[in-house]
Formats: C-alpha cells, structure tokens, sequence
C-alpha cells in the first residue's frame, strides 16, 4: 500500500496534473478520468487472488486462499485429495478429464467442527466477546480428546464449556443464561459443568453479586444510583454474614429490589426474578434475612424516596 501511494504521488496526468488518477487494479494501470489517459502501470494488486476448481460454467469462482487455518482441528494442514469420477462422467464438453476437490474431514474433526459452531452461535446470542469462543473451544477441545465424559452430548459440553470460559474470564453468565441459548436443561448444564471441572482438574473464579449487578439493573432499567445502592447492600450484607447459604445471584436480586423498592423506580419480585433468572420467593427467603438490618445496609448518601421503616415487610 506504501507503494501505491508513493506511485500516484509522483506520477500525474500530463494535460490534467490536479486530477486524482483512478487505480485500475486488475489491469494494474492508472488511468486519468478526465481523458482516460494511462499514466502508470504495473499497479500492485492487492485484492484477493482467485483461482477455480469447479467445472460448471456458470458457477462463480471460488476463493483460492479459503478460510483461516483453525488450530484445534487435527487436520489443519489443508491437505487435498484430488478425485477422477468414473465413465463418460469424468470427461467434459470437450473430452477433457474433470477433476473434483474432495476435502477429507475425520469424524473427530467432524465434531469440533460442530461443536464450535455451536458454541459461537451461543455466544453470538448472548452477546460475548470472541475470547470467551476461544476460551471454550480449547475447553471443549481437550474434553474431547480426554474421552472422559462418554455418554454426554456435545451441545452439553459446549454449554458447559462456555459457562466455564465466563467465568474464566471474568464475565459469568447464569446457568439459566446459557440454557436460554442452549438446546440443554439447566440441570444438565451443571452437571456436565461439575463433571468438566473434576476431570479437566480446572477451576473457576468464585463469583460476587458484583459480577451481575451492572447487568441486572441496566437490564431492568434502574438509574445508577439504584445500581450504586444495591451494590452496597449486597457488599455489607455478605460482609455482615446475613445471607450465608444463599447463591450471590439471589442476594445480588434482593438487594435490588431493597434499593428499588426506597427509590422512585420500584421493581417487583418478579421483574427482579425474570431478569435474574431467580424464583420470587428465592428473593423474597434472602430480602427476609436482609430485612432486619435494612438501617446499616443503605450507603449514607443515599436519597430515600421511601424511608426504610415504610418498606414491604418480607
């Protein structure tokens, strides 16, 4: 490119020296638009090279370099087996040999392949970035190769796979997240989970209601001073040990709704719950142990539109 830039600086149009020249890239010409004067040629090309196999005339020619070679295939050498079909079959118009390119996929390459594109339309629908794709497809890979979770199927284990990788880089998704966007049950997930993470000897971060807060509320709509205030009481309730035993998705939604229900927006249970991935009543069991402290849990400088002692009793 540092090239052809070098060209149209030094080479111009005789009769029209203003006029940008035009590159002409596959006759690899510059040519003047105003008198259609070649001024230049031997334009590097630097579109894509194209070459066809096919034998069908009016087929559009395929790419000759094709896709990125993908490392975790066995078969990412690109090799190519060249076939000859029997009989007048193998002869075209003009008495020519017809040669097809076969490409050779091994049952096991077979299955990654299937696999990732599971997990990358997973992670499409939920929005995640393509590390966290990278991330479960060497998880799902070295399962694969393990052979230790025969039985399964694969979309469970690239579900799996993917909750682990969320986790692994800091953005975790819930079990009920995933199985949105999976063809597997909750319960499945999280049994393959478990069984991944024994045999694959890997461990995950544990996750803080922090991890959702920013999720959940923006979801629900919440203003950021909604978002700050149940951060806090979430934070303080699990540092004053009043929520011990519950899940940090259960506490992260009751403290949103603690912090909703003193604002002017207030959520429901159940709007909480939808968004959450929780059970009414699995927030209203924590709010009750929350409840009692309501007084320590709010930040100071928050502006209550409805004083704790006029909050909804659990």
């Amino acid at each position: 490119m540092e090239e052809l830039i070098l060209i149209s600086a030094v080479v111009a149009c005789p009769s029209h020296p203003d006029t940008p020249l035009v590159e002409d890239y596959h006759a690899g010409d510059m040519i003047c638009p105003e008198c259609g004067l070649v001024v230049g040629d031997r334009v590097i090309d630097v579109g894509s090279e194209w070459r066809t196999f096919s034998n069908e005339k009016n087929a559009k020619d395929a790419s000759r370099v094709g896709a990125a070679e993908n490392t975790l295939l066995e078969g990412g050498d690109l090799s190519t087996m060249i076939a000859v079909g029997p009989g007048d079959r193998a002869l075209d118009d003009n008495g020519r040999s017809i040669y097809k390119n076969r490409r050779q996929v091994s049952s096991s390459d077979r299955a990654l392949l299937n696999a990732f594109r599971e997990i990358s339309q997973m992670a499409e629908r939920l929005n995640l970035p393509h590390m966290i794709v990278e991330r479960a497809n060497t998880l799902f890979k070295q399962v694969h190769e393990g052979k230790s979770l025969k039985g399964r199927s694969n979309d469970a284990i690239a579900s799996a796979c993917l909750y682990i990788a969320c986790r692994q880089e800091g953005v975790p998704r819930t079990f009920k997240e995933i199985c949105a966007v999976s063809k597997i049950s909750k319960k499945e997930i999280g049994r393959v989970f478990k069984l991944i993470l024994k045999n694959l000897e890997t461990n995950v971060e544990l996750i803080t209601t922090g991890d959702f807060m920013s999720r959940f509320c923006s979801n629900l709509g919440l203003h950021q001073s909604v978002q700050k205030a149940a951060t806090f009481i979430a934070k303080k309730a699990v540092d004053l040990d009043l929520v011990s035993g519950r899940s940090p998705i259960s506490v992260a939604a009751a403290a949103i709704y603690m912090a909703s229900q003193a604002s002017d927006d207030k959520k429901s249970a159940k709007d909480i719950g939808d968004i959450a991935g929780v059970a009414e009543v699995t927030i209203r069991q924590s709010y009750k142990q929350m409840y009692p402290k309501a007084h320590t849990l709010f930040p100071e400088d928050f502006k209550f539109v409805t004083p704790i002692e006029q909050l909804p009793p659990p």
